[in-house]
């Protein structure tokens, strides 16, 4: 990342990316496990622990500070949440299939068993609640373990003997859009404190260009060109142009 790029860049204000040739590589990789964290949040409740998320994460970015290559002119965090993701979501491919977790699989078997002991029993099908006061489990923890237990259903156009035909569901990436945002608040975090809320007024705040010249003590045609030369470097910090 180049220091020269524009007059807005404090150096070394929480830029890691510029530590990259500074620290060791055990420390550098320390400093940005907040990466893993966040990534691995995104995919919570879905069956997975998030142990293993954020273990799998972890993996993402040391791979990624393997591969990371600062002449490339990105941000670090830019680079590595993809890396990241991928390793989180190769525990959610098994053939095509959903890895559950240990643990999931475990309620599993013993709710199985437990439906089995009861419908001998009654001849009556247990319900959740029932299942899961026998088992000294939550209702939603018996009822995520049986959905996990269910067959996997395709979403790819197929045509099969009933003549039934499945469809894509399309949806946007939610790692793409996580992606972007934690390299965006990496960019505004290097700004100075005043560039900082000025665009943070102005975009996150709703604010004006003069509702902002009066908070910052300054004019209307100020903060425009103050504002043009700011969005300017950092469309530079985000696309490496």
């Amino acid at each position: 990342m180049s220091a020269s790029s524009a007059s807005v860049q404090l150096p070394g204000a929480g830029n890691t990316t510029a530590l990259y040739d500074q620290l060791p590589r055990e420390e550098f990789i320390q400093r940005n496990l907040g990466l893993a964290r966040t990534c691995a949040g995104r995919f919570t409740g879905r069956g997975i622990d998030y142990e293993d998320l954020y273990a799998a994460g972890c993996l993402g970015l040391v791979k990624a500070c393997d591969g990371f290559d600062p002449a490339r002119g990105v941000c670090f965090s830019t680079y590595a949440v993809p890396v990241i993701l991928g390793e989180i979501k190769k525990l959610f491919r098994d053939g095509g299939a959903v890895k559950v977790s240990r643990s999931i699989k475990e309620l599993g078997l013993k709710i199985n068993a437990e439906r089995e002991r009861r419908l001998k029993q009654s001849g009556v099908e247990p319900s959740v609640n029932q299942l899961a006061q026998a088992l000294g489990s939550t209702p939603e923890q018996v009822a995520m373990a049986i959905q996990a237990a269910m067959p996997v259903v395709s979403l790819t156009p197929a045509e099969n003997e009933d003549g039934n035909r499945e469809w894509d569901v399309p949806v946007e990436s939610p790692e793409e859009k996580l992606s972007e945002r934690i390299s965006l608040r990496e960019v505004i975090d290097r700004l100075p404190p005043q560039d900082r809320l000025l665009i943070r007024l102005r975009f996150f705040g709703g604010k004006t260009q003069s509702e902002t010249a009066r908070v910052l003590h300054t004019t209307q045609v100020q903060i425009s060109r103050r504002e043009r030369k700011i969005l300017q470097w950092m469309r530079r910090e985000l696309t490496g142009e």
